[in-house]
């Protein structure tokens, strides 16, 4: 082993290494050899985590300069060694050991080569010379801005951080010689600090980002801190303080938090003031308008949290104007220091606020030199300016709180109700009771207490609370007694405000104004249906008015029902509810009690006692004592109507502090901080109103005539018959009334009362949101054919939409000027060019003035924005090269710059067409050219061919005879067309000839072959001879007046052959071939292509994707969008994604490996086949294994990664914003003439441009992977993290934070630390930027939000985009990105949006039938779907990715989403809730789309659903959506319930229905009260049952969402492609898809609610479709459909078997729904599972079942593995469930006991005996049918093994004596067939009731011998109805056409695009 040493410096300068660092270390390692090891690079990157931020920076640098340093490359390795030790002496951390001896051996082994290599005399100058080098380079390159050296000036400067630091620590070593070299290091050492976007040491401030004007201005604002009090110490060094450094000495901050605070301050500072115009002198001293502006937004959540506790705000500032903003900073900067230091308290604003509220006041003090009145001393923070003592001190107190009650959880099992979550612990600080903590805290307040519990296994928090000493508190601005900690009991508070019940009864008391009204409106329609009246006029009798008037004496009923809720949910909070609040409750309850007794016996003493007026012209009117107790019952609801129709007075009230207000509305208002003034304006108000109204009109007018009214006769003709004669015996003989049969007809018709008010919905969310979709533009151009139409109107707006407002600069800083002006115009005085401002014909006059005008408007820009969009699609191999020509725009030509050329698939076959025309024209001039003029693409294809022409000859032709003769038949033509006389003197009839000899030229000219030249001679010989003899009729007067100037005439003839053969025949004639010209040659490309395009291209581009894409930009410029500002006004924004183990990119290994039997390269060949062509194209190979040959497996990955659901694909899309802005804000510094002029719009050789352009784009736009794993990925050698280096490395601007943990040694114990940490790529390693060290472990909650929590203190701007890794953006899309986020500066009232909802496109539809159903839902969903949430209805929330939150309103109001463990499962849309009750505004937006993928499988969906429906159950019963229940108006409140877990409940309801219906005719008929109804009643079938039930049957078929899908693709594709969509998808089976998906959610939503259990399941998105076994469908569907499908079947058949009529056809519609659903939810799982209908596919899943059902479970076993290991998990609900829950499930299980009930008594066996002693002995039989099932298993364990002759002839015994015994029981008892199929109905239900009891009461069983039996009858159920199941699959198995036929259904969209689907499904790799 190493031994270190540790000795005394010796020497100074001139010593070695042994005696130049501060002590001389010796390593003693056996002998070391003295051969010289060729270098090789030491492993840098696989480090122990405890040890690599420290010192793999060392490491890196060491292998980089180790060829050219080896000496200082070793003492680089030797100090990262050193610190090694220094950090972990005893070596106790994890891989730290073997490191250390790695590392020590490549020193030993280094150490003798390295020496001799040293040019210096000793270290400490080899060190001192290598590290002046880059001093010297950095010095000269500070400013750089072409990319090569600059990415050379990182790198050296990253060097040389890391050589200062070894420098340093050798320097030290040198003892007093050596201090002024460590001050000079000292200060040297602030040019190489690392940073993030602002390089704010001194060495970056020559940057371009450095050089705006507005950061300039903030960072001097930032750095003034004159005036300010400083420490003693810090005196001398003041100038280089700034006010962040200065509050981090005050108060403890992290250094890491201060840079990462800093650059955050100054950006938004910066952003602030570039918009605040030109209204400053100068930009260099900062606007107080923009700080005062970030001040507001920042400020007013504390500033209302003050006003609302009635404190005053501890934000004060100075008089003095020039002081006043430098305290403003102070105050901003504290509260983002607190914020960004905060860690899980950041989920509690107000508890930051607390916080804040103390540290200002401490702040002010310290800045006014306050005396303290008690202690006479200067105030102080309480917590001291120590290291990390706000977090120390402040957070972790806090944080152990809230994570010693989050593991109360249990991760999930527990109840809400046993710990506080997130909001509670914030809530406690809305009381004014929570000053009582004091400042310091004291920590044995009740806050801080945490009640064990018996039930939660105690756990150590992960870090050490410090012994924080209590300071004596000085009471500031509370009037609170004090006291003292001791004094305080430590007494659990509990739950805060809300207590989270899981029970049914919360949806009742969150909308219980809704269901009081269903309820209410059902009664009256009841009683007025009753009264059977004739006609309207009628209700006004006073009879019928008071009985209506009765409904108020029920609603008296459920405000006492809902007043005892109250107090019964809200028991478990009372320890923290006021004197007040408890008064109300109890109040509230008194007052219900009252009117309950009141109203009903004013009812009945008052009825038929009126008091009856009249009067002149009125009719009389009379009313009663019980009329008037009702009018002064509701005079206590007249003010909420007021209010609601003057919703300004209703939020004054609300939201106003003062002491009236609040004393007036307490009886109505809770008392709260959020869920205040959320009234919306009159108008948006009227719209949902009128909505609702229009809805509930309809939906009570179908109610009462289609089922009520209709129920109204038959039901008295029920109560009318005296009926005793049951089938069955009774044991309520007193029932006269069959009350029972009327529970059984109306029971159905009620349940579907109350939920078809969804169906209502949907049908109103159709039309009125295609409405809005129609009225916003959607779906105008959805086709080719619309596109090429609508094509010249694209760039007026795209002018008007993208290209910001000329008018002055818009108050924007001026980057860029152009450095000179360039002509490229030819001035050649022989060019052909025509003269452009002559207008010499009626063909190029008005398409000229045209273009010209659409230029002038903009159309130059169009064209490179069109283009580079053209250029992207080709880049993601949407396109082929040749579709890439066809579709870009050509701005500017050679010979004619100020034309333009429209994109050539535009012009597609149009030359040729009118040359067609042009051939058989028999006319005048004039007519020609008019019908050439209509149609505008023609002219423009006709106008550019001739000016093409012209242009390349005169580039090509240089010989003068030949440009004269050129330009003088050039002039002959404009003559003859300047005179109308074109037809007369030229044969038009030659066009096609000419046309197919130029073809012939310019086919020469792109090849460019100088060998060629002579074929170019030929052809132009052959084009003159054309024209001159063929085409000219009377001849060129140019060669006329050659042919005179010669001395001799000779024969025209032979002249005209001479010169012919002698024309373009010298190589000075030609210039060939052409330069290289990139104009040019395009140019040629370009006029190839119109010569020889045809009608195919009108169907360009050919892929479906880019299609659509194009289409939706095109449409879009016609939405309704803000103006675009120019890019240094936008609004600024950071985009974030969070991460934990999806795929970043797919590996090598990954691509050729099966995942379910297919390669994924293989597979995205198949499915993508036509990008895959043009993937190979572009890389100019043939196959992939030539793309292998050549080392480029990278792009392969790529390719193949950008079409999955990865982190890669994401990246790239968010990328496209950066490269959207660049190519804006050139366009913004650019006119129309620079561009022309030749300057790129990328930069590209002009490195100030192009770093001007980086800059304002690192100024706007941020992009953060929140990647949680990355760290311990990197250590552990993960692909992952060099995958994720490597979009870093890709993409220089991308961020990645993730969470570090580390194992310190502290105290001789293993401490861990985690801390959140920023990095950046620089020379392909990743670099350490910030680090904040954490209070514990992050992730306490839900996992996703905890980890966007952590990285968003590294967001930048004032907006942010959360994106999810499944997601896609698109280049066209990033354009119109500054229009959306302008939609955050548009007023509405005085509210601006807080979140911006944005459209998706799902691109995964295509892959299968699964996934298209899913696609159209996930699209009708986010379009027409949350239009209409956003306008009218105006409660859209946030329901995932990807909107746009502004980031300042929410980071001061708990971050984008909630944390609490389960109850905040669905994250996202509590944003929303939280904002909406922080009144915020959220609006949606359609013009701009991203792209995001789906799960492609059914088990993959399923689980989605479930996971949705569980985060919808723990919505129910959220405090959030309680409050927003009860605060929002009626209206707006039924909004909320219909579109959020009113679906859900819906759902539940409609299959409820089911049950009941079915129950309740077996009641009817297995009762005998069907048979009298309709022999006595004459009752054979009621309409308004059947009409009902018939309606709720669409809900079954999956309609309910379908009516929305159909409208939306109507509107977006057309009606007939809508049609046929939806033909296509039923004949697919959509509805079998849909109802399977409707039990998911039914299941799901209700068990949450009922036991709980909710909880995140990941779905895989898999790429590849792959098949699931048997066994996997049955553990994921057992429960949720089979057993309920297998339940719906036995009723059904039931019910076929006793019924006695046939109903109607609606009656048989229902009966037929119900075995669809119940076929449904049995079957869809094997129908839409790949293969499945294979033969041997079926084999391997029995073998399969069989080894899963007879598994033996036990500890470690998965349940994938055995049966009972899931069994036992599926049990987790019940095991956690309360005892009501438990009572309930009992109850529920009851049904199977009273169907067997009603089923023996038919039993022919019975001789129609009546009584109770044959329910008596069927359970007899029961009994016995157990015993012997026990009896056979416990021979198999007994005798099985080794009497098997015993157990057969035992097993024949017990067949003998059964058949015995049936046949005794046949000729007895009659005892008939019939019978036996009838015990098996009704026995084996009754197994299964049994089965559920015993697992309800599991607890009381499982250690008796009765639970291992209903296990073993579990098993026996499973298993058989597994063989039920399984017994039709293997017989179609059999059928060959039934595997094609499923294959076909479930890839129909594969087949339509020919792909290989049957090759995907039987993974064949096939070329």
């Amino acid at each position: 082993m190493a031994e270190i040493v540790v000795s005394e410096p010796v020497g100074g300068d001139e010593s070695e290494l042994g005696n130049g660092f501060g002590f001389t270390r010796c390593i003693e390692y056996g002998e070391c050899s003295s051969q010289a090891v060729p270098p090789e690079p030491f492993d840098s990157e696989r480090i122990p985590v405890d040890l690599g931020s420290e010192i793999r920076k060392f490491l890196r640098v060491a292998n980089q300069i180790e060829n050219e340093e080896p000496r200082v490359a070793y003492l680089c390795r030797f100090h990262a060694f050193v610190k090694a030790h220094l950090m972990d002496r005893n070596s106790t951390g994890r891989g730290v050991r073997q490191f250390k001896t790695s590392l020590l051996q490549r020193l030993e082994r280094d150490m003798p080569d390295t020496i001799p290599k040293r040019t210096e005399r000793s270290d400490i100058r080899e060190l001192r010379r290598v590290y002046k080098g880059y001093e010297d380079y950095i010095v000269r390159y500070i400013g750089v801005t072409d990319y090569a050296n600059r990415e050379k000036l990182i790198n050296a400067r990253a060097i040389a951080s890391a050589l200062l630091e070894v420098l340093n620590a050798v320097s030290s070593a040198a003892g007093h010689r050596a201090i002024a070299d460590r001050e000079q290091i000292a200060t040297e050492s602030e040019l190489y600090v690392p940073y993030n976007i602002l390089p704010l040491d001194r060495g970056g401030t020559h940057l371009p980002i450095m050089q705006i004007p507005e950061i300039k201005a903030a960072c001097a604002a930032v750095r003034n801190v004159r005036g300010l009090p400083l420490p003693e110490d810090l005196t001398r060094h003041s100038n280089s303080l700034d006010i962040f450094q200065w509050l981090q000495l005050c108060f403890g901050f992290q250094t890491g938090n201060v840079a990462n605070q800093r650059e955050h301050l100054i950006l938004l500072l910066a952003n602030t003031h570039i918009r605040q115009g030109q209204k400053h002198v100068s930009q260099l001293q900062l606007l107080d308008e923009a700080v005062d502006g970030l001040m507001r937004k920042l400020f007013r959540n504390y500033t209302d949290w003050c006003k609302f506790l009635a404190k005053k705000s501890n934000i004060r500032l100075p008089y003095v104007k020039q002081e006043a903003q430098q305290y403003k900073l102070l105050y901003i900067g504290l509260y983002l220091l607190i914020w960004g230091e905060a860690a899980n308290l950041r989920f509690m604003p107000e508890c930051l606020c607390f916080i804040y509220h103390h540290m200002a006041y401490e702040l002010h003090s310290m800045l006014t030199s306050a005396i303290s009145l008690t202690t006479s001393e200067r105030v102080m923070p309480a917590y001291g300016g120590a290291p990390e003592s706000f977090l120390n001190n402040v957070v972790c107190p806090i944080y152990k709180v809230i994570y010693e009650e989050a593991e109360k959880n249990k991760n999930g099992p527990a109840e809400h109700s046993s710990w506080r979550n997130y909001d509670d612990l914030n809530e406690f600080f809305w009381k004014h009771d929570c000053f009582q903590i004091g400042w310091p805290m004291r920590l044995g307040h009740d806050f801080f207490h945490v009640r064990s519990s018996d039930d939660c296994d105690a756990r150590k928090p992960m870090f050490p609370l410090k012994n924080i000493r209590e300071k004596r508190h000085i009471n500031r601005d509370e009037e609170l007694p004090e006291m003292k900690e001791e004094e305080i009991p430590n007494n659990w508070l509990g739950k805060t405000n809300f207590v989270e019940i899981r029970s049914f009864w919360q949806i009742f008391r969150s909308f219980d104004r809704m269901w009081c009204f269903l309820i209410l409106a059902l009664q009256a329609l009841i009683i007025i249906g009753c009264h059977e009246l004739s006609s309207p006029l009628e209700l006004t009798e006073t009879a019928v008015v008071e009985d209506v008037m009765s409904i108020f004496i029920t609603s008296a009923i459920l405000k006492l029902i809902h007043a005892i809720l109250d107090i019964a949910f809200s028991w478990k909070a009372r320890h923290t509810m006021n004197f007040h609040q408890i008064l109300k409750y109890v109040l509230k309850l008194i007052v219900a009690v009252i009117w309950t007794a009141i109203l009903p016996i004013y009812y009945a003493q008052g009825r038929t006692k009126y008091t009856c007026f009249s009067g002149s012209g009125l009719q009389e009117w009379c009313s009663s004592s019980y009329m008037v107790a009702v009018l002064v019952y509701i005079m206590t609801n007249a003010v909420d109507v007021v209010l609601f129709l003057v919703p300004a007075i209703g939020m004054h009230i609300e939201t106003s502090n003062c002491t009236i207000l609040t004393v007036l509305s307490w009886w109505t208002q809770p008392r709260l901080y959020v869920g205040r003034g959320m009234q919306e304006d009159l108008v948006s108000a009227f719209k949902y109103t009128m909505f609702w109204s229009i809805l509930l009109l309809m939906k009570l007018s179908f109610s009462y005539y289609f089922e009520i009214k209709p129920l109204i006769a038959p039901t008295k003709q029920i109560m009318r018959i005296g009926f005793r004669k049951y089938e069955w015996h009774n044991f309520f003989q007193g029932d006269k009334s069959n009350a029972c049969a009327v529970v059984a007809v109306w029971a159905p018709i009620v349940l579907v009362y109350f939920m078809d008010t969804q169906i209502w919905y949907s049908v109103l969310c159709a039309i009125f949101g295609g409405v809005y979709g129609i009225l916003n533009h959607l779906g105008e151009i959805r086709t080719l054919r619309m596109l090429r139409s609508s094509f010249p109107s694209l760039p007026s707006a795209f002018n008007s939409c993208l290209i910001p407002p000329s008018s002055g600069d818009g108050g924007g800083m001026h980057l860029f000027r152009l450095p000179f002006k360039k002509d490229p115009r030819s001035k050649d005085k022989h060019s052909v060019r025509y003269d452009r401002d002559r207008e010499w014909s009626y063909l190029f006059h008005h398409p000229f003035q045209k273009i010209a005008r659409i230029k002038n408007n903009g159309f130059v820009k169009f064209a490179i924005v069109w283009n580079k969009i053209i250029s992207s699609f080709r880049e993601e191999d949407l396109l082929s090269n040749r579709e890439m020509d066809l579709m870009l725009i050509s701005p500017s030509p050679n010979c004619f710059p100020d034309r333009v050329c429209w994109p050539v698939f535009l012009l597609a076959d149009k030359l040729s067409t009118a040359v067609s025309i042009a051939r058989d024209f028999v006319g005048k001039d004039e007519d020609l050219f008019n019908r050439i003029m209509n149609d505008v693409h023609m002219n423009c294809a006709v106008k550019e061919c001739y000016e093409s022409l012209m242009c390349i000859l005169d580039s090509l032709v240089v010989g003068d005879i030949e440009k004269r003769i050129i330009s003088g038949i050039l002039g002959d033509i404009e003559e003859y067309m300047d005179a109308s006389a074109l037809l007369k003197h030229i044969k038009l009839s030659e066009l096609p000839t000419l046309q197919a000899k130029c073809t012939d030229l310019l086919v020469l000219l792109a090849e460019g072959n100088e060998h060629h030249h002579a074929k170019v001679v030929k052809v132009l010989q052959d084009i003159f001879e054309l024209v001159a003899t063929d085409m000219l009729i009377t001849g060129s007067r140019t060669l006329e007046s050659l042919y005179s100037s010669l001395p001799s005439k000779e024969n025209g003839a032979y002249f005209l052959g001479d010169i012919q053969s002698e024309l373009f025949a010298s190589k000075d004639s030609l210039k060939f071939p052409l330069a290289d010209n990139g104009p040019l040659l395009n140019q040629v490309k370009r006029f190839l292509l119109l010569l020889t395009v045809n009608d195919t291209a009108l169907d360009i581009p050919v892929n479906l994707e880019a299609r659509r894409r194009i289409a939706f930009f095109a449409t879009s410029l016609f939405m309704n969008m803000p103006s675009a500002p120019k890019v240094c006004n936008m609004v600024s924004f950071s985009v974030l994604t969070p991460h934990y183990t999806e795929d970043v990119k797919y590996s090598l290994k990954e691509l050729q490996s099966s995942q379910g039997q297919v390669p994924i390269i293989f597979y995205m060949q198949k499915i993508y086949p036509d990008e895959w062509e043009n993937f190979l194209e572009r890389m100019c190979i043939k196959n992939i294994d030539a793309l292998k040959s050549e080392n480029r497996e990278s792009v392969l990955r790529d390719w193949t990664s950008f079409r999955g659901q990865t982190l890669s694909r994401t990246v790239r899309g968010m990328m496209y914003y950066r490269k959207a802005l660049k190519l804006q804000a050139f366009l913004d510094m650019m006119d129309d003439e620079d561009i022309l002029q030749g300057y790129d719009p990328n930069g590209r050789g002009n490195d100030a441009l192009s770093a001007q352009l980086d800059a304002l784009a690192d100024l706007k736009f941020t992009y953060i992977i929140s990647c949680q794993m990355y760290g311990a990925q990197k250590s552990l050698g993960d692909p992952h993290a060099q995958d994720i280096l490597d979009l870093m490395d890709r993409y220089p601007s991308l961020r990645v934070a993730y969470v570090e943990e580390k194992e310190l040694i502290v105290a001789d114990k293993v401490q861990k630390v985690y801390s959140s940490v920023l990095v950046k790529a620089v020379n392909h390693f990743d670099q350490e930027i910030y680090r904040v060290k954490l209070p514990g472990q992050p992730n306490i909650g839900e996992g996703k939000p905890e980890n966007q929590n952590h990285a968003i203190i590294f967001t930048r701007g004032e907006a942010l985009q959360t994106i999810d890794m499944n997601q896609d953006n698109y280049f066209e899309e990033a354009f119109k990105v500054r229009n959306v986020l302008q939609e955050f500066l548009q007023h509405r009232g005085k509210r601006h949006p807080t979140i911006l909802g944005m459209r998706e496109h799902i691109f995964t539809g295509s892959i299968s039938s699964l996934a298209w159903f899913m696609s159209y839902q996930e699209t009708s969903l986010v379009t027409i779907g949350q239009r209409l949430l956003a306008n009218p209805l105006r409660v859209r929330f946030h329901y995932g990715h990807p909107d746009f939150f502004d980031r300042v309103f929410h980071i001061t109001r708990g971050g984008i989403s909630k944390a609490s463990k389960t109850i905040n499962l669905s994250e996202d849309v509590f944003a929303g809730f939280n904002s909406v009750l922080r009144r915020g505004y959220i609006t949606y937006h359609e013009y701009m789309q991203v792209g995001k993928g789906r799960d492609v499988g059914l088990n993959q969906i399923s689980k989605f659903e479930a996971k949705v429906a569980n985060g919808n159950s723990e919505q129910s019963i959220s405090r959030d959506v309680y409050r927003l229940g009860h605060q929002f108006d009626f209206f707006r409140m039924l909004s909320l319930y219909f579109t959020t877990i009113g679906f859900y409940f819906s759902s539940l309801v409609s299959v409820i229905a089911v049950y009941v219906f079915l129950y309740g005719q077996l009641f009817l008929i297995l009762s005998g009260l069907q048979k009298t109804l309709q022999i006595e009643a004459r009752v054979h079938s009621i309409k308004s049952l059947e009409t009902a039930l018939a309606s709720q049957s669409y809900i079954q078929l999956g309609l309910l969402t379908g009516l929305p899908m159909v409208m939306e693709i109507g509107l977006e594709k057309g009606l007939l492609t809508a049609i046929q969509d939806i033909v296509l998808m039923q004949l697919q089976l959509a509805s079998v898809f849909f109802t399977f998906s409707f039990g998911t959610k039914a299941h799901y939503y209700g068990r949450t609610i009922l036991h709980g259990g909710a909880k995140y399941r990941p779905t895989g998105r898999k790429v590849v479709i792959s098949h699931a076994s048997f066994t996997e469908n049955y553990r994921l569907y057992s429960r949720s459909h089979f057993v309920k499908g297998f339940e719906l079947m036995l009723l059904l058949t039931v019910y076929e078997i006793f019924r006695r009529y046939q109903g109607a056809m609606a009656y048989t519609f229902v009966s037929y729904a119900i075995w669809f659903m119940s076929f449904t939810w049995l079957f869809a799982p094997f129908l839409f599972n790949p293969s499945c209908f294979n033969w041997q596919t079926v084999v391997d899943d029995w073998m399969d079942w069989n080894r899963w059902i007879r598994h033996q479970g036990g500890i470690g076993i998965q349940q994938d593995k055995s049966w009972q290991s899931w069994w036992d998990d599926e049990q987790q609900h019940l095991r956690r469930a309360s005892l009501l829950s438990r009572i309930i499930e009992i109850l529920l299980s009851l049904r199977f006991f009273l169907y067997q009930y009603g089923l023996v008594y038919h039993l022919n066996i019975s001789q129609q005996s009546k009584n109770v002693v044959v329910y008596v002995l069927s359970w007899v039989v029961m009994v016995i049918i157990f015993l012997l099932v026990k009896t056979v298993d416990l021979g198999r364990q007994w005798l099985s093994a080794n009497h098997q002759l015993a157990f057969r002839l035992f097993k024949a015994i017990l067949f003998l004596a059964m058949l015995s015994t049936m046949i005794f029981l046949s000729i007895v008892c009659d005892l008939s067939f019939m019978d036996l199929v009838m015990c098996c109905l009704a026995f084996l239900p009754t197994g299964w009731g049994l089965i559920l009891f015993a697992q309800v009461i599991r607890p009381k069983i499982e250690d008796t011998g009765l639970w291992d039996f209903m296990q073993v009858l579990a098993r026996a159920y499973d298993y058989g109805m597994g063989i039920i199941l399984f017994f039709p699959i293997a017989f179609l198995a059999w059928l060959p056409i039934i595997s094609a036929f499923q294959s076909r259904f479930l890839f129909n969209q594969a087949f339509n695009r020919k792909l290989q689907i049957r090759a995907i499904l039987a993974g064949k790799k096939q070329t």
